[in-house]
């Protein structure tokens, strides 16, 4: 795919930030000495580990260079590294691997998080935060759209479709026996945003990407056209005007 836009992604900070601060929340390590930011995409998520932890070496890695360009220039004084986790291996003497919004875009990723909580020590934590959005209605039209005409040839069968989660008990399943302690929730976000354009913004950042990485510019323009059109549909306006952004996430925090 064509690399990620810190820019667009930056868009919701806020909003796309929550997730990693309720993730944070439920790490109960008072000191650590070595964290990991996997897929640290802009620093939003390495910032809050940096304050966290201020005295502990924090490095963040992801796969876009101008993720990282914007990373290292939010957080000059840490270690940013461009790295696929899933041919990572992390440093010995890990205290935390964190990984917010990453795992949807490994394939087998439940492998990968098995073979990372193998590499930690009595104690080490992996948490973990993945969007679990693909039967949204924001996801579905995707799909539905890159079906027709006259965009079926090029996106329907070549877009880079993610992976269905696997269950909570498939996470627990795979993750148990390798941990003293396992978490899993499921949150659901309700986003509220200024209007269905805004969702449209939105998911150009992320999942919307694969499909408008294929298509030449008018294409991509029709295309976006039809598709804001059912997204509208789809997201009435609330009394004040606003929609509702609706946006499931599961949560892993496991300690080794």
């Amino acid at each position: 795919m064509v690399d990620w836009s810190a820019e667009q992604y930056l868009k919701f900070e806020d909003e796309r930030t929550r997730p990693s601060r309720d993730l944070l929340a439920q790490i109960p390590l008072i000191e650590a000495h070595k964290i990991v930011d996997i897929g640290c995409g802009p620093g939003n998520s390495t910032e809050l580990l940096v304050a966290r932890w201020p005295s502990a070496a924090v490095v963040g890695i992801d796969t876009s260079a101008d993720m990282l360009r914007q990373a290292r220039q939010r957080l000059p004084q840490q270690t940013f590294v461009e790295a696929n986790v899933a041919h990572w291996v992390p440093p010995e003497g890990t205290d935390v691997l964190f990984a917010n919004a990453i795992f949807q875009w490994v394939p087998g990723h439940l492998k990968q998080l098995q073979r990372l909580v193998g590499t930690l020590s009595p104690g080490g934590m992996l948490a973990v935060q993945i969007p679990d959005s693909l039967n949204e209605p924001a996801h579905v039209l995707m799909r539905e759209v890159a079906a027709l005409e006259p965009w079926r040839n090029q996106l329907s069968a070549k877009a880079q479709l993610r992976e269905a989660l696997p269950t909570a008990g498939a996470y627990c399943d795979a993750l148990v026996p390798l941990c003293a302690h396992l978490q899993i929730w499921h949150t659901i976000y309700y986003h509220v945003l200024a209007d269905a354009a805004a969702i449209v913004e939105w998911v150009k950042g992320t999942g919307l990407r694969p499909f408008l990485d294929l298509l030449e510019a008018p294409e991509r323009k029709q295309y976006l056209a039809e598709y804001s059109a059912r997204i509208a549909a789809a997201y009435p306006p609330q009394a004040n005007g606003k929609v509702l952004f609706r946006f499931p996430r599961i949560f892993i925090v496991a300690v080794r």
